[in-house]
């Protein structure tokens, strides 16, 4: 269908740090989990690494080029926290604090608004051997790392997200292992959920302080998830599932409080003891925008120990789980289509969750932080890119977006995930999801087709089918 976004509804594009700067061990950046994961034999497909990513780190200013060609009204990028406090506390590093004011007052001059997330999986590897996010001190840390940074670069800074997706930062980090620092510790993945939570709500006081006019923000890969049959068992797996990923965050960043079945569900795992009085208000900031990356959606079912389980793993490909607690739950592959992830293709799901979140959060702004498809991206004779599968991935999804408008919820813009192709974290250089081509034998950028596509919305505001479709 044609549908038409109101004015002011913001478009833009998201990268994060270690996924295309580069620059690894240049002007003073310190080592993050992610060089050391990176750097670990069999960690990565090709045992790739982030040390030049894209490159963006000397090809900044080409590439804020790119962003004001696209007339996007926003550019989300992630600071590096090892590039701006090597050791994750003490003295800052002026050269890498200097990069990133010099790339905010550089999105200023074009007219794009700087929406800048402290936190995009790249722990400083000295905080990690001190015992990483499981470890209280980390939040500490984490404040002090905010405060100093924010203060520096004042508010320029239009929009401050204090984490990306941190139910990959604590599951798949601490309790599957197949992200960095890829620990496979079922408890310490709960403590890391609870002291990432602590950190956003101290950081975020620590924003209002310093930034009194800047917006503040976390972004959540909140979960859909849908039950196998109509059971009662079934929809005790949804439930549990949910809570694991969903609520774990939603609750004390939104209600100040965990929910009462996330505790009952894991009791066998941990005794919750890390959470002290005043913690769960404490996690909790007022927000002005929730941020929301969506891909795909998950089915489960109830698990009596009996049947053969079945090949989905429900995020992860490992031997250990990011879901602790829920041995009883298992997850179903889903019908195609499919993205190079693997992951299916179901706009559905981005009406479904932004109406619940509005629901269940009413008053809350909204807005897509990631939205994306990773496809087999071929160069034409032509010199092109004609990715026809993503622009009709990206129609979709931000057809659903307005389809959840009509519905009642406050979203209030849409950001494609990725402006460029990039290192993608345990795959490698082997997934592209981005809408600009980056050769990475010759950093040289190249439009696919969603690019032009893309600008051609961006312009207009006017959602069209694409051709063909």
């Amino acid at each position: 269908m044609t549908r038409s976004f109101p004015e002011g509804f913001l478009w833009g594009a998201a990268t994060a740090a270690y996924q295309v700067e580069g620059a690894a061990t240049e002007d003073g950046r310190g080592p993050s989990i992610w060089d050391t994961y990176s750097h670990t034999p069999g960690r990565t497909l090709n045992g790739d690494t982030g040390d030049v990513a894209a490159d963006h780190y000397h090809r900044w200013v080409d590439d804020l080029g790119h962003l004001s060609e696209l007339g996007l009204g926003a550019y989300r990028f992630s600071i590096s926290w090892p590039r701006v406090q090597p050791g994750g506390s003490g003295a800052f590093n002026r050269a890498g604090v200097d990069f990133y004011s010099r790339l905010v007052d550089g999105l200023l001059e074009r007219g794009i608004r700087p929406v800048a997330t402290l936190y995009h999986w790249d722990l400083p590897q000295e905080l990690e051997d001190a015992g990483g996010w499981p470890e209280r001190d980390t939040a500490l840390r984490f404040r002090d790392y905010a405060a100093g940074i924010v203060g520096a670069l004042g508010d320029r800074v239009h929009t401050w997200t204090t984490f990306n997706e941190p139910w990959c930062s604590a599951y798949l980090g601490y309790g599957s292992g197949v992200h960095a620092p890829g620990r496979t510790e079922p408890a310490g993945a709960l403590a890391a959920v609870h002291h990432l939570n602590l950190a956003h709500g101290l950081a975020g006081r620590a924003v209002r302080e310093l930034a009194p006019a800047a917006e503040l923000s976390v972004t959540l890969n909140l979960h859909v998830i849908r039950p196998a049959s109509d059971s009662a068992a079934d929809a005790d797996a949804v439930r549990r599932i949910d809570a694991l990923a969903n609520r774990s965050f939603l609750g004390p960043m939104l209600g100040g409080a965990y929910p009462a079945d996330l505790i009952a569900d894991t009791v066998k795992v941990t005794d919750w003891s890390f959470v002290r009085d005043g913690d769960e208000r404490a996690a909790g900031v007022p927000l002005d925008v929730l941020g929301v990356n969506y891909y795909s959606t998950t089915l489960v079912r109830a698990w009596d120990g009996t049947s053969a389980r079945s090949a989905a793993d429900g995020h992860g490909s490992s031997a250990h789980t990011p879901w602790v607690g829920a041995a009883n739950v298992d997850f179903l592959p889903q019908p195609g289509p499919y993205t190079a992830m693997g992951w299916n293709i179901d706009p559905s799901g981005m009406t479904e969750l932004l109406l619940r979140l509005s629901r269940e959060h009413p008053g809350q702004p909204l807005m897509i932080t990631e939205n994306g498809a990773a496809f087999d991206d071929v160069v034409s004779p032509d010199g092109r890119v004609h990715d026809d599968r993503r622009v009709d991935y990206l129609y979709r999804h931000v057809d659903a977006v307005g389809a959840a408008m009509d519905a009642g919820a406050d979203v209030r813009g849409y950001f494609a995930w990725s402006l460029l192709d990039n290192f993608e974290w345990s795959y490698g250089y082997d997934r592209r999801f981005g809408i600009i081509r980056v050769d990475y034998d010759t950093q040289a950028r190249t439009w696919k087709d969603s690019a032009h596509w893309y600008r051609g919305l961006v312009a207009t505001g006017r959602l069209e089918p694409p051709a063909g479709s």
